[in-house]
């Protein structure tokens, strides 16, 4: 069903969940600024980074990397793999919103996670493009201001691995792809990623874990594909059983009717 045939909802509710999402996320912008103030980056490096990658796990995994003294090529491919699905968000969205060309460069930039899920989860396409709207201008205002207040206080806080700050950024976006995680097969991919992530950790090069995990997805994919059907058999007695139910309810409701018709 399209979008537009959805059921209404009210605009103060979507801008209510939309102010939650963008709010809530954007305050862990400080937490990206002081940890990329800690690894090492400058103050205008780090405003940059929020400013023109504004994507959260892509931006952890490249000051992560660097922190860890990973070479920097290393970690920007990291990075640019891991910011790759917001291209495919921004295929899904575009049909949703179906936005005027002159504003879709715009847009563009606001294609994240969190845009993403708020976007999808609205029955109207009024309702998206509200979504869409409010959480990206909450969120992007948000995490470039606290990205500042972070790098500003990096210094004042001290070293970022004893507050755990590092870990704000990846937690939030597990929280939101855990719910997208309904198949077997995609929770499949997500297993096999976190394995060779972090199995790969101690023995290779900073950023390299995450290019690696990249290839849990043919992995899973083909292994599902080769498996098929368990027991087509199965399957065949299921579906002769239901044929088999449906006739006899057919069977009941004719009788029901034929004595409807004989009591009068």
């Amino acid at each position: 069903m399209d979008m537009a045939d959805g059921a209404a909802k009210p605009d103060a509710a979507v801008v209510r969940d939309a102010l939650g999402v963008g709010v809530a996320v954007g305050l862990s912008g400080f937490a990206f600024g002081v940890t990329s103030a800690g690894g090492g980056l400058g103050l205008l490096q780090t405003c940059a980074l929020s400013l023109l990658v504004f994507t959260g796990a892509s931006q952890f995994a490249l000051v992560g990397a660097l922190a860890a003294g990973g070479n920097p090529y290393t970690g920007a491919a990291g990075a640019f793999f891991l910011g790759i699905r917001n291209a495919f968000y921004g295929l899904r969205l575009s049909q949703l919103l179906a936005l005027p060309r002159a504003v879709r460069p715009f847009a563009a930039q606001w294609v994240i996670d969190e845009t993403t899920a708020v976007t999808l989860a609205q029955p109207t396409r009024r309702a998206a493009r509200i979504g869409f709207t409010v959480t990206g201008v909450t969120l992007y205002a948000l995490w470039n201001l606290t990205t500042l207040l972070g790098a500003l206080g990096a210094k004042a806080i001290g070293d970022t691995r004893a507050w755990g700050l590092d870990a704000a950024g990846p937690a939030v976006f597990l929280a939101l792809l855990a719910p997208m995680l309904k198949t077997s097969t995609e929770r499949a991919v997500a297993g096999l990623a976190v394995l060779l992530g972090l199995g790969l950790l101690p023995v290779l090069p900073a950023g390299v874990p995450v290019l690696v995990a990249a290839l849990a997805a043919p992995v899973a994919l083909f292994a599902s594909g080769r498996r098929g059907p368990r027991d087509p058999q199965n399957l065949d007695k299921v579906s002769k059983d239901k044929a088999k139910d449906t006739s006899e309810a057919e069977d009941k409701a004719k009788e029901k009717a034929k004595a409807m018709e004989e009591g009068r």
